[in-house]
């Protein structure tokens, strides 16, 4: 199976672990702050009435990604990388378009009974403490993650959520972005680009991330709290500097960085050596993004296992 390259801030794959203690269940019928238009589905039908141009859903000429080739085109992706390369983070603030932006979080909301709720307990890493580790290692600290996914197949086909994620003008650009030889977009029916809801209580606990690499694009935050936190390169390969991440986790907050929080802003993460956090969400207004995931090769696809672990569907 293709490795991904680009996962969501939590995504699926890391968060399965032998050592972690999962729940998994539906949330309640009305999810907090969701309006929930027209009649109950299993896609969003709604938004299908609507054709929606890219130029509708992208703010074009904030950012020209269409013609890559175009001076102001370039200097974006050079922005891009430097802001990547400086602190492993590059955001790009009122991306998406207002009404565009509203519509998916209405798209959220009519399928809100479908997200399906996970909860765990585990430590940074994701993986089983082994026995004997001293008291202050990170390793035996255990943080709490809490979340709704709505899988890619329930989004609805005039999705301007869709819409996007398809259109292979955004894939070049991150790819560009990036620097990378190649980039596809996922193939997995269920996990391929997906909207994560977050209530009252819901957070991310600090971790690392598996993936090089996220793409997220904020669509609506909470009243309070739900502050996107990270580390910028608090560990290197070869070196994770366990005392460092120790000293985070008992509370020191040097360093500590927060991303753009409002709606419509895309942003690409380094998350492998970048420890990152969503603080809890207080309020009855959730916390919604979206997590578009993308591989260096073509046709990667989630297990079995873990489709039914995060979205809750075998198929």
């Amino acid at each position: 199976m293709p490795k991904p390259l680009l996962g969501g801030l939590l995504a699926p794959a890391p968060l399965f672990l032998p050592g972690a203690c999962y729940s998994s269940r539906m949330p309640a019928p009305e999810p907090n702050g969701l309006r929930r238009p027209g009649r109950k589905g299993t896609r969003m039908a709604t938004a299908a009435a609507r054709v929606w141009a890219i130029a509708d859903i992208v703010d074009l000429g904030r950012y020209p990604i269409a013609h890559l080739a175009a001076a102001r085109a370039r200097r974006l992706v050079e922005d891009c990388r430097r802001e990547l390369a400086a602190r492993g983070a590059c955001q790009l603030p009122g991306f998406m378009r207002p009404e565009a932006v509203q519509a998916v979080v209405d798209e959220a909301g009519a399928l809100g009974h479908l997200a399906h709720r996970t909860e765990a307990a585990h430590n940074v890493y994701f993986t089983e403490a082994a026995p004997g580790l001293a008291a202050g290692d990170p390793r035996r600290w255990q943080v709490h993650s809490a979340k709704g996914a709505i899988g890619w197949n329930r989004i609805g086909p005039g999705s301007p959520l869709r819409r996007l994620y398809e259109w292979d003008g955004l894939t070049e650009f991150l790819r560009v972005a990036l620097a990378l030889p190649v980039l596809y977009r996922d193939a997995d029916s269920v996990g391929a680009c997906s909207i994560m809801v977050y209530g009252q209580g819901d957070e991310l606990g600090w971790h690392f991330d598996n993936s090089e690499f996220a793409v997220t694009l904020m669509l609506q935050t909470s009243k309070s709290g739900g502050s996107f936190e990270f580390v910028p390169r608090i560990r290197e390969a070869g070196d994770e500097r366990r005392d460092a991440v120790g000293r985070l986790l008992a509370g020191a907050g040097d360093g500590i960085l927060a991303m753009d929080g409002r709606p419509g802003t895309l942003a690409l993460f380094a998350g492998r050596h970048s420890i990152h956090r969503v603080t809890p969400i207080q309020g009855r207004t959730p916390r919604v993004n979206a997590v578009l995931a993308y591989a260096q090769e073509p046709g990667h696809r989630l297990t079995p296992l873990n489709r039914e672990l995060f979205y809750g569907q075998s198929g």
